[in-house]
């Protein structure tokens, strides 16, 4: 603000800017295949399909640079291609066999097509091939880290078999959400192998500790969601993390953007005034808010989603006009915590995340 309390013309000078990150978890039918209400939630997933392109317009329209941390199955364009790319050994072995996607494929013969909740390649090529847009790895098989059973050659293999089927269609892979949120310090040091920079990482508030199902409980659940409404916990804005030890970087979650309610829907403003005042804290104070949800979420009530999703964006832009915020995703956010130029650096910069596809990557697929 300036004497006169009008805003000012433009960004404060000399000072460090502000950045707001946006993940997406993009896994369809395998985040959510072992959950017994699975049948009734296919309305979110067919309806994924048709919100995805409508995202991508919202976030070109707005420029926003978003991550989309993909299922490798979803690159597959056939049970078939996924069997290729499945590790032949080492396949995740849960206590709890129902977690595991590889008891229950779909039918050899099941293709993509306009209402798969199977596989994706189509989109993911859409998402790729708009500017700003990156794809990221969300693992292989929607792999559990810290569920009973897993050991890390498992989650080797699957990282592998996720890498080789983004190569395929000529995509490199920079960032990774692991599935659930449920990450394990000594699994990291295997994301640095296959060429992983930055992970999204829990809240620092002990409502988003990473855990088991199992171990979730019902407070904890019941306390994000009033979160989502009420001032619970801090804002969740954090300073850009420094590179002071192993890559890969630690880009914190900072909110779940959950989907429109009809039950809760008198509550609508709460929840955009807690999202409103996380970044308008980000702005202010040269911070980076990483707000992240599943393009599912967005699968019915579309249109309310979406008419939620553009007025956060208009407080970005505003955001923008006045404290100099700027979007970037999680490969842009790690190249500058490298102390990297996203621009000069296409290997790790965003939408430029992809290599030339050879004929051998092509016959593949």
């Amino acid at each position: 603000m300036n004497s006169k309390g009008t805003p000012n013309s433009g960004p404060p000078q000399n000072e460090r800017r502000g950045r707001f990150v946006i993940s997406l978890d993009f896994e369809l039918y395998w985040g959510v295949r072992h959950l017994p209400s699975v049948r009734r939630y296919f309305p979110n997933l067919v309806g994924a399909r048709r919100a995805i392109p409508a995202l991508l317009d919202l976030f070109s329209e707005f420029g926003i640079h978003a991550t989309w941390a993909t299922v490798g199955i979803l690159f597959c364009d056939q049970t078939r291609t996924l069997l290729k790319f499945a590790p032949s050994h080492h396949r995740p072995e849960y206590e709890n066999r129902v977690l595991s996607p590889y008891h229950d494929l779909p039918p050899e013969a099941a293709t993509e097509n306009s209402e798969s909740v199977f596989f994706a390649p189509s989109l993911i090529r859409l998402i790729a091939n708009t500017a700003n847009q990156e794809i990221a790895t969300h693992s292989f098989s929607h792999y559990y880290c810290l569920e009973k059973g897993q050991e890390i050659e498992a989650f080797r293999e699957d990282l592998l078999a996720a890498r080789a089927a983004a190569q395929a269609i000529g995509l490199e892979l920079r960032s990774i959400v692991f599935p659930k949120n449920q990450c394990k310090d000594e699994f990291l040091a295997v994301c640095t192998e296959v060429g992983i920079l930055s992970y999204r990482g829990n809240p620092l508030s002990w409502l988003y500790r990473a855990a088991a199902d199992e171990n979730q409980g019902y407070v904890k659940r019941l306390g994000r969601l009033f979160d989502t409404y009420l001032p619970l916990g801090s804002r969740n804005c954090y300073p850009a993390p420094a590179r002071n030890g192993d890559l890969p970087i630690n880009l914190r979650g900072s909110r779940f953007l959950r989907p429109y309610s009809h039950l809760f829907r008198m509550f609508e403003p709460f929840r955009l005034l807690r999202i409103k005042g996380d970044l308008t804290e980000a702005a202010k104070k040269g911070l980076f808010y990483h707000l992240w949800w599943h393009p599912h979420n967005f699968g019915v009530n579309t249109a309310a989603n979406l008419a939620f999703l553009r007025k956060i964006l208009e407080h970005y832009r505003s955001l923008n006009a006045f404290y100099g915020i700027e979007s970037l995703n999680m490969g842009e956010m790690a190249a500058c915590c490298l102390g990297a130029k996203a621009e000069a650096d296409p290997p790790i910069a965003g939408y430029r995340n992809r290599r030339p596809t050879t004929s051998s990557d092509s016959s593949a697929l």
